[in-house]
């Protein structure tokens, strides 16, 4: 695979940014406000169907409730039907007494059933809004957290972010399918009944009905206020659990390693205990809710029912009538129950996405600036002017470094644990800004110039691969997605992978596993290799890229990534002096500084700290080189049935 020419222009396909949010408070519980920043969702500017199906929806929701308050009614006729003695039921003509009964019973499961159909197929068509606001809330969210800096997510923990970005889903779902399937249409069912109580028979009934709702929704506030604060801290406490459970399978190998399944579990057990009080705090006050809920409903309901025993004595009122004010506050109940439930899911959907909203809210580190432009890489030229950078106010990594590595050559980066080698790389993809000074490319400072065209120009081989829970064939490939067939062969050839890749039986299609623990050190290292050759990018950084290989493996994968290196500036952090010899100039870093600089030769003839490190590490690789040795000459006198008992 050769290099690219010297003069491209490196671009890469535009990724439409999410738009630009109107911040949510969360956490200050503005229900009102979650709403408004959740309908520009429910009604997108750019999806014309589901707006007509929310107008849909809207009419079907006006004709549902005129058909339930219809129900009643026909309740009450049939009743007074069937006692003709009753006060304002003596005028039903004789002929009615056979047949209105069981015809307005008829009409009563007429009229049940067109509720239902009206109220499902609203809901079925509000269902496309309600999950094309959650897919697309859930998107910005996951983007979002792309777009954050390595400093975010080296500060949290991988668990953790996947249980709020799924609890925050579910809340977001909660939100609008409460909101829009039942808030409303009980409100609209509300003003309906309250407008029939008046018609049919006087001020008192809806007066009561009034009190009764505002006691009702009074009590509910107040009791979901005290639950939220327990529903917070078992959110915490799940967070906790999942966290520690995620971060256990994760590091399975270490926790066998020390025989620490015991530890894990006694470490997990404790969250779990912490969840189950929690737990069970908010099943107790769910209980008391539910309990005050059916009291107050209750009384509303039995004070309307004797008022309407008292107009039957007095004449004014049919048992029809007595029948209509049960089924109509009945038929309230269910609800207004949802409402109280309404009210406590919002609630709580709230509780469940303030950590969406917070990291929503949170503004990247690194982010391009407005007038950003793509990244124009001429010859590849790499200068570090001046550069200072620092984690933490008093821990300084770098302090004024400055060197060049020249178009087409390679410069490596040398020195001792924490000198700053891996800063330089995180500084030159942008995971990090310079803090004073300055990182240029073909004299272009990489803070004016886009993210995306900067890293489709730098590829890099990691020290630490970590690969996809999916096929060899779909982590090579992601070094330049629409590359062929041929070409993802020829990089793994380059990468001397490709015979081992066709040794497997399901080849380019062989899962690697969680972080491809499926496949050796060597194996992912190399698979690494085939995935940035595939990329082909103008410059390159390789961060120890043979730290992870044996001896013999090592000079294989390293003659591999001197072909990939030629013709392309390469900047290299070396951890084993060896890798680098043939390098056009080394770089000794110590404390944030350059200690020492030049070729090979001239680094051992100074004598310095490139020269002790040399010395010291000839002494250390000689001696693994004979372990290895050994190891190997051993292996081949034992019998084939003892190396691996598969063969036989």
């Amino acid at each position: 695979m050769n290099p690219p020419a010297r003069s491209s222009v490196v671009t890469t396909p535009r990724i439409e940014a999410a738009p630009a949010r109107r911040r949510v408070s969360a956490d200050k519980g503005q229900l009102f406000s979650t709403f408004r920043e959740l309908w520009t969702y429910l009604w997108p500017r750019d999806r014309a169907d589901l707006r007509l199906r929310i107008v849909w929806a809207s009419l079907l929701l006006i004709v549902a409730k005129l058909v339930t308050i219809v129900v009643p009614y026909t309740f009450k006729w049939a009743t007074d039907a069937l006692a003709p003695g009753s006060a304002g039921a003596s005028e039903i003509p004789v002929s009615w007494l056979v047949g209105a009964p069981v015809a307005l019973t008829l009409a009563y499961g007429l009229m049940r059933i067109l509720m239902a159909l009206f109220t499902q197929v609203r809901d079925a068509l509000f269902a496309s809004v309600a999950m094309h606001a959650v897919r697309r809330l859930a998107l910005e969210t996951f983007e979002h957290m792309h777009r954050l800096s390595l400093r975010f997510h080296l500060e949290k923990k991988t668990g953790g972010l996947t249980r709020v970005l799924e609890r925050g889903r579910s809340g977001i779902e909660t939100i609008v399918r409460m909101t829009m399937l039942t808030a409303v249409p009980t409100v609209v069912e509300f003003v309906l009944i309250l407008a029939v109580l008046l018609y049919e028979f006087d001020w008192r009934y809806a007066a009561v009905t009034v009190a009764m709702i505002v006691a009702y929704m009074g009590f509910t506030t107040k009791a979901t206020q005290w639950r939220i604060g327990i529903r917070r801290s078992m959110n915490e406490s799940d967070t906790e659990a999942n966290t520690k459970a995620v971060d256990s399978l994760l590091n399975y190998e270490t926790v066998k390693y020390f025989g620490a399944e015991d530890r894990e579990k006694a470490r997990y057990d404790k969250s779990m205990e912490r969840f189950e009080r929690a737990s069970v705090k908010a099943y107790t006050s769910l209980a008391v809710l539910n309990a005050g809920q059916a009291v107050i409903f209750t009384v509303g309901l039995t004070v309307c029912m004797v008022m309407v025993v008292m107009g039957i004595r007095e004449g004014r009122n049919t048992v029809g009538d007595f029948v209509l004010v049960n089924a109509m506050l009945i038929q309230l109940y269910q609800p207004l129950n949802f409402m109280g439930m309404v009210y406590r899911e919002i609630k709580q959907a709230v509780t469940d996405i303030e950590m969406m909203f917070d990291i929503l809210d949170r503004a990247p580190e690194v982010a391009d600036r407005p007038d950003a432009k793509p990244l124009e890489v001429r010859a590849g030229t790499v200068r570090f002017e001046d550069v200072h950078f620092r984690y933490t106010p008093d821990r300084p990594i770098l302090r004024g470094i400055s060197f060049e590595v020249p178009a087409g050559k390679t410069v490596a980066i040398v020195g001792p644990s924490g000198a700053g080698k891996s800063t330089l790389s995180r500084l030159l993809f942008r995971f990090y800004e310079v803090q004073q000074g300055r990182v240029t490319i073909d004299g272009q400072d990489i803070l004016g110039v886009t993210q995306g065209s900067l890293r489709a120009a730098v590829g890099m081989v990691p020290q630490d691969t970590v690969l996809f829970n999916d096929t060899i064939g779909y982590n090579v490939r992601y070094g330049r997605w629409d590359a062929t067939e041929a070409e993802i062969e020829e990089a793994t050839k380059l990468a001397q992978i490709d015979g081992f890749i066709r040794s497997l039986p399901e080849g380019y299609d062989t899962s690697v596993g969680e972080r491809g623990l499926k496949l050796s050190g060597g194996e992912k290292q190399r698979v690494a290799i085939a995935r940035t050759l595939l990329k082909g990018p103008p410059i390159l950084v390789l961060d120890e890229a043979t730290s992870a290989l044996d001896s013999f493996t090592e000079k294989d994968i390293q003659d591999s990534l001197e072909r990939m290196s030629r013709g392309r500036t390469t900047l290299v952090i070396a951890h084993r002096l060896s890798t680098i010899v043939n390098a056009d100039e080394i770089i000794v870093l110590d404390k944030g500084l350059i200690a020492e600089r030049g070729t090979h030769a001239e680094l051992l003839e100074q004598g310095g700290v490139y020269a002790q490190l040399w010395n010291r590490q000839r002494e250390v690789d000689e001696a693994r080189r004979t372990i290895e040795l050994r190891s190997k000459e051993e292996e081949a006198s034992l019998p084939a049935a003892l190396v691996d008992p598969a063969r036989t």
